[in-house]
């Protein structure tokens, strides 16, 4: 099950996929039937029902959406994705330490950085697998590995220590 947050406008929609013919909107169960014309952004739309067109196309992490004569600006985040970039402490930066730990019980799947490693802002710095899902764990900011705690293999807690960072 998928689920994604999308911003439009001011407006914030909850959107969890169920399965290939219902997604819950909000709380609201619907009947959606989407289809692609290959090599276009033209989508053909059926919700409950009811037939749109729609012109989807990429703007960077976001889409621009055409629908109805009009034009809207979706910003789509995965939820756990934002479960985890809401997880970051706010001080994380104005301080000069970073220490990351894991928002859930997991297992470590990659950790592909080493200690004294110069690293970007959201630069991967743990792979964790949590509930069959793979969660890319990344820097805050720009900085070096000062120490790591974990391994590839090793299973760990909510909140336990992963690896710790300095701004440069």
């Amino acid at each position: 099950m998928s689920r994604y947050v999308v911003h439009i406008g001011d407006r914030e929609y909850h959107i969890e996929i169920l399965d290939d013919r219902h997604v819950r909107l909000n709380g609201e169960i619907i009947e959606v039937d989407l289809a692609t014309l290959p090599g276009s952004p033209l989508f053909s739309l059926i919700v409950n029902g009811k037939s749109y067109e729609v012109l989807a196309t990429p703007q960077g992490e976001d889409w621009e959406v055409h629908l109805k004569g009009r034009t809207y600006l979706a910003e789509v985040e995965d939820e756990a994705a934002r479960t985890l970039r809401t997880s970051i402490p706010d001080n994380a930066a104005q301080s000069s330490d970073y220490l990351l730990q894991a928002p859930m019980p997991g297992l470590v799947v990659a950790v592909p950085v080493a200690i004294g490693q110069e690293v970007n802002v959201n630069e991967v710095l743990v792979v964790l697998e949590s509930m069959k899902m793979q969660n890319e764990l990344r820097a805050p900011y720009s900085g070096h590995v000062v120490e790591i705690y974990v391994h590839p293999g090793e299973r760990v807690l909510q909140k336990q220590d992963l690896l710790r960072m300095r701004r440069f």
